[in-house]
């Protein structure tokens, strides 16, 4: 009887995870809403995925949250005229069930709660956006503008610029579109139309152009007009190279996905991204170290002050390295990287003041690669004015992580077992490791997780959308 009544559970949630699926498709395709839990998307997330993202709210906040009391606010939010935001419907609902004893009032309290994006004027224009270079930043840009795909996306990929163009090369970079070693293989189809040089992935028509030069090409040609031009080839840092985007016709900003030189700003989404200003044209994304450790030296700062600190990065190996011992120009980094861990030195705690000039000359780094593919760690050990402990700096980081500006940058884990490969597809700038906390008087030592290309690459989204003048609110404010 017993068996029996967990497979019957087991059975209601599956049924219930998978009516909620085509309502959250239509939801954001239709009306531009993105629906997550607890910061966790449910667009095109599995029914599995749907389940398991229910069970992860009670360790977030002591609370069930079952799917049967999640589903009528999904539903609810179908009905209602709200446009263009992001609606955590975990939060609406444990708030709502802390209060109410059934579901009568639901449609009610959304539209409260949700005030601000009923009938919202959304006068944003879809904007053209073009992938220069198609490593493993480019590819996984292209798999999470694609998953947006709908009559209310904004940010339309139009073209992929690579080197290169000989026979078969349109097949392969298609091939590297839909399967990946690291992430799996490409939710959805990629088709390859040879005639017209194009990829056609999820019914998004990709033009492949081939360059040698970024101020050799006529965007115009294939019907792309004022395009930001996101630059993950990482040849060009400084102002003079990244310029030449800007003599092509058609293209009128750039984003740099790695550190830039110069005055060029340095800017990590959710910490300083308010400094963009409609004149600019071109921008950094900051390293992916930057952008995990930032959030959270924030947030620790904010409340406790930092005196002076240091961090170490324990760092995935990465496509500058060699597989076997082989001339590299850097110290060190010509042993291979499957078989070694490898010092090498990293100018992300210094590049943090750029982002937060408040930590300027406060901190120190220093980096190990280490032969995993992928997802990072940093260690960061802090001095700081004010006296915290253990329990104090973990409640803190996790309310920070679930109700604070910082909530779509910083992810908190109180798990006993989590290792690097867990984080793989991690959306987060840094993930908080709460075990390995250590924190006594006015010193803390904190370890912080962080998908060095997935968890990166949805931070340099944020960044374009922010560039393009794009907004998006998060409901229910934090």
């Amino acid at each position: 009887m017993t068996a029996d009544k967990h497979l019957q559970s087991w059975q209601e949630r599956f049924e219930m995870a998978e009516a909620m699926q085509p309502l959250l498709g239509k939801l954001y395709r239709n009306q531009g809403v993105e629906v997550v839990l607890y910061g966790k998307p449910l667009l095109n997330a599995s029914t599995i995925e749907i389940i398991k993202s229910h069970r992860l709210v009670r360790r977030h906040v002591g609370d069930k949250l079952r799917l049967r009391e999640s589903f009528p606010f999904v539903e609810a939010l179908s009905k209602l005229a709200v446009k263009q935001c992001k609606v955590d419907i975990g939060k609406l609902a444990i708030n709502y069930w802390r209060e109410h004893s059934d579901a009568s009032q639901v449609e009610a309290y959304m539209s409260q709660a949700l005030a601000s994006a009923i009938d919202h004027d959304d006068n944003q224009q879809a904007r053209d956006v073009v992938l220069y270079g198609f490593g493993r930043i480019g590819r996984l840009l292209a798999r999470l503008l694609i998953e947006r795909t709908g009559v209310s996306n904004k940010l339309c990929l139009r073209a992929i610029v690579l080197r290169g163009g000989r026979k078969g090369d349109l097949e392969k970079r298609a091939s590297l579109l839909r399967r990946d070693s690291v992430h799996g293989p490409f939710n959805g189809s990629v088709e390859v139309d040879e005639e017209n040089n194009a990829i056609i992935a999820n019914g998004t028509y990709i033009q492949v152009i081939y360059a040698n030069s970024p101020d050799e090409i006529d965007y115009t040609k294939y019907g792309i007009n004022d395009a930001l031009v996101v630059d993950n080839t990482g040849i060009w840092k400084d102002e003079a190279g990244l310029g030449l985007h800007l003599k092509s016709n058609g293209a009128t900003k750039v984003l740099l996905t790695a550190p830039a030189k110069g005055a060029i700003k340095n800017i990590v989404y959710g910490v300083n991204e308010n400094d963009i200003l409609d004149e600019d044209t071109i921008v950094s994304a900051a390293s992916c170290t930057t952008n995990a450790i930032t959030p959270v030296l924030k947030a620790v700062n904010d409340k406790y002050g930092i005196v002076n600190g240091h961090v170490e990065t324990i760092h995935s190996y990465t496509n500058d390295q060699n597989l076997i011992d082989n001339y590299h120009s850097a110290d060190r980094r010509g042993r291979s990287a499957p078989l070694n861990m490898v010092i090498t030195e990293t100018g992300a705690a210094k590049a943090v003041s750029k982002a937060l000039p408040v930590l300027e000359g406060k901190l120190t780094g220093n980096a190990i690669r280490v032969p995993t593919p992928n997802v990072s760690m940093a260690i960061i050990s802090l001095n700081l004015n004010g006296e915290t402990n253990k329990q104090d700096m973990n409640e803190y980081l996790r309310n920070v992580a679930l109700c604070s500006e910082l909530q779509n940058q910083v992810d908190f884990t109180e798990s006993t077992e989590i290792v690097s490969s867990d984080l793989v597809g991690s959306r987060y700038a840094g993930v908080v490791d709460s075990q390995a906390t250590i924190a006594e008087g006015n010193r803390t030592i904190l370890y912080v997780w962080y998908d060095n290309e997935f968890g990166y690459s949805c931070q340099v989204v944020g960044v374009m959308q922010k560039m393009l003048g794009l907004h998006y609110q998060s409901l229910p404010v934090a």
